[in-house]
């Protein structure tokens, strides 16, 4: 297996919310004490020592058992108003939820990168493969396509070689500058989430996700933080998940909107707000082989999405409407009309 950054170090662990980290000075070891703290209980156990390569890959897999963050989320929000202070309340509980979240996301994350190569799991992404719900909505869309709709053996094929995702990942986090984190705030068409970001309180539209519960929350995992709200999403880490985003939605035609995420917006966690000029040269640090990749990751993403599966289920929805000759059946009726007769049921007339 490639590795999954080219200089693992101890120096990991003074970027909150990227693998760039990999790459940077030790001056945050205080900031690290910090962000263990907030992590997860789950997380806390294993930070007294280097966890082994068994409780590595439970920090990423999914239990049936545990109740996750979004739906606790989901199902602290009320569907209406009800008084005024019940909102605020919701509020301040989906934020706490929030950075939670982020702080177990990173801890996860260094804890991988921090792991030796034999304690990392090899090609973890194939092994999480049947968690992510793209995958899920594949085997359906799979299943309903009785007329052989669906380019199957290109997506077939996608899926036993997930594994490149893996490889790329590592190739990008060699080929990436170091960056302090940045933060975005992500719209997209009527505020659903097609990058499946894990899910935190009330949706407007769709199911909840959970966290690792979709292959783009598991890569936007190796370089920042995310989660999606309501209707819109957060993002908080290198600007090559920011940049992943975009290719995504773009190679899929989604409307989508990026805004710098307001320094205030999610509390206790460090992040950047950077403005226009500051992206352009964020993006001018990345030399075109390491955003080429990055659009090469976001299309096999985009290829296997729940989006597409969605699209793919929606022509399926339409041959099965259309499945007969309309203008056949438009001249038969005119016959029958013509010559003053309708079939009934005893009709044997083909139609």
């Amino acid at each position: 297996m490639t590795e999954p950054t080219a200089k693992p170090s101890t120096e990991a662990n003074s970027h909150q919310g990227t693998t760039a980290t990999a790459k940077k000075e030790q001056k945050s070891d205080k900031a690290n004490g910090q962000d263990n703290v907030h992590a997860s209980k789950t997380v806390l156990a294993n930070t007294a020592e280097m966890p082994d390569k068994a409780a590595l890959l439970t920090l990423f897999t999914l239990s049936d058992t545990k109740e996750s963050i979004d739906e606790v989320g989901a199902s602290e929000q009320p569907d209406t108003d009800t008084s005024t202070i019940q909102p605020t309340a919701n509020e301040s509980n989906v934020a706490a939820q929030r950075v939670a979240l982020y702080h177990s996301q990173h801890e996860r994350t260094r804890l991988l990168y921090m792991a030796s190569a034999n304690t990392r799991p090899t090609y973890l992404v194939q092994t999480l493969k049947s968690q992510f719900a793209e995958y899920q909505q594949y085997l359906l869309a799979q299943q309903l396509d009785k007329r052989g709709l669906m380019d199957t053996e290109m997506l077939e094929r996608l899926w036993q070689q997930l594994h490149v995702v893996d490889d790329i990942i590592a190739d990008i986090v060699h080929h990436m500058p170091a960056q302090q984190p940045a933060g975005w705030q992500l719209t997209t068409q009527d505020g659903r989430n097609p990058l499946c970001f894990a899910t935190v309180g009330k949706l407007k539209h769709g199911k909840p996700i959970r966290d690792q519960g979709s292959l783009n929350s598991y890569v936007l995992g190796h370089f920042g933080v995310s989660s999606f709200t309501y209707d819109r999403g957060y993002y908080i880490g290198h600007v090559v998940g920011y940049l992943f985003s975009c290719y995504f939605c773009a190679h899929l035609s989604i409307s989508y909107g990026v805004a710098a995420l307001g320094q205030q917006v999610v509390a206790d966690y460090d992040y950047a707000s950077l403005e226009t000029p500051h992206m352009v040269r964020l993006l001018q640090g990345l030399d075109g082989y390491c955003k080429k990749r990055v659009y090469q990751l976001a299309v096999i993403c985009a290829r296997l999405s729940v989006f597409a599966s969605d699209k793919r289920i929606e022509r399926m929805l339409i041959a099965e409407v259309n499945d007969f000759d309309k203008k056949l059946q438009q001249q038969h009726l005119d016959v029958l009309l013509l010559q003053g007769l309708m079939p009934d049921s005893n009709d044997s007339t083909p139609l």
